[in-house]
């Protein structure tokens, strides 16, 4: 892998300058690589990685197993495809294994998730079966390990 992606890989915020630094580059080189790599869609995009446990905003996230009848000449390809389109949908992976496809998808509420497999995901023709585990802490994601918060001290006042 290049030395270049795998620092943007780590740390996207690296300036060219630091970039060309830490690669072994001059500056000119390091842009004219990023941009091919955009322009090949070898960088998808640039994401930060949020510890949503931090801030007020209530999400669920869960991993969904689905189990497909492949067609023919697409294979998994046009249910991936069909999948992917939807909002909430973060992730779509073809898998070995007991289930073909793992798809990772966020919602505001519990229900909000289960409507989504119950109403759209096993709804869809080619989709023989489901299992859906909801994700409950978060220790690590895209090698970034989510520091455990503090405590807060508890006040109890009586009267």
């Amino acid at each position: 892998m290049s030395k270049l992606l795998q620092l943007l890989e780590e740390d996207c915020t690296l300036t060219p300058e630091q970039l060309a630094s830490m690669a072994g580059m001059s500056v000119e080189e390091v842009k004219a690589q990023i941009k091919k790599y955009e322009d090949d869609k070898v960088i998808l995009g640039y994401k930060a990685i949020v510890d949503w446990d931090r801030t007020e905003r209530e999400a669920v996230t869960a991993l969904i197993e689905v189990r497909v009848t492949p067609q023919r000449g697409d294979g998994f390809d046009r249910v991936a495809e069909r999948i992917y389109q939807y909002d909430e949908v973060e992730s779509v992976y073809l898998m070995s294994g007991a289930y073909d496809l793992t798809v990772i998808i966020s919602g505001r509420t519990l229900k909000e998730v289960a409507q989504f497999v119950g109403e759209r995901l096993s709804t869809l023709e080619d989709v023989t079966g489901t299992a859906t585990h909801f994700i409950l802490h978060k220790y690590k994601e895209k090698h970034l390990i989510f520091e455990k918060q503090e405590q807060q001290a508890k006040e109890w006042i009586f009267s």
